[in-house]
């Protein structure tokens, strides 16, 4: 499973203090069959504990997710910030899905050279 993080996301999880092996163990459960919603578009939330805080306390993740195949972190945010995204925001989402999905190769290559995406692994 090849998992990126978009330049933005990647922004706001160093000030959450939310590491890549949190985001890389997320992915796994969610293989696992542990996801919290399914929002339709192959987009996820999945819930992640910050460390000292437990998942109730912790971080909402919204994830473009193709089991078996990439996974791509898009947007979060702190419980105690919001409790959701509105409709509008879910809508953006499900395209930024789509699009991240339908990349070839060469550009997600390109993506992350140009440090637009960038790959986590272990």
């Amino acid at each position: 499973m090849r998992t990126y993080k978009t330049k933005i996301f990647a922004h706001w999880a160093r000030r959450q203090g939310l590491g890549d092996d949190a985001l890389l163990d997320a992915v796994e459960e969610m293989e696992g069959g542990k996801i919290d919603a399914n929002l339709g578009g192959k987009v996820y939330r999945k819930r992640i504990a910050l460390r000292g805080r437990g998942k109730s306390g912790g971080v909402r993740t919204l994830i473009a997710f193709k089991d078996g195949d990439k996974a791509f972190f898009m947007f979060g945010f702190a419980k105690n910030e919001r409790t959701n995204i509105s409709g509008n925001e879910l809508k953006a989402l499900k395209t930024m899905a789509k699009t991240l999905f339908d990349k070839s190769t060469r550009k997600l290559k390109t993506d992350i050279d140009k440090k637009v995406l960038i790959e986590m692994k272990r």
